[in-house]
């Protein structure tokens, strides 16, 4: 199995295309400001007792996935996979 194809089935947004470093900032930066706000959101409901835990969880598989696609938006660009 190609993990490329799958990789592209979870993270569509990271392999779109990019013509020059701007349009690779804008991809970063669109992550980016996804995460704050998802974060932020997270931490109002993280306020209710037994949500918490729950929250808590969800928040990092976010921050994690945030993470993996900025890496990926980069290797995408600098042609790393194929």
């Amino acid at each position: 199995m190609d993990y490329t194809a799958v990789l592209k089935k979870v993270f569509p947004f990271s392999f779109g295309e990019k013509k020059d470093v701007a349009a690779l900032i804008v991809n970063i930066v669109i992550y980016l400001v996804v995460g704050t706000v998802i974060g932020f959101l997270i931490g109002v409901l993280a306020k209710i007792p037994i949500v918490g835990i729950l929250v808590g969880i969800v928040g990092t598989l976010i921050d994690l996935y945030v993470l993996v696609g900025i890496v990926l938006s980069c290797l995408d660009y600098f042609k790393v996979l194929k």
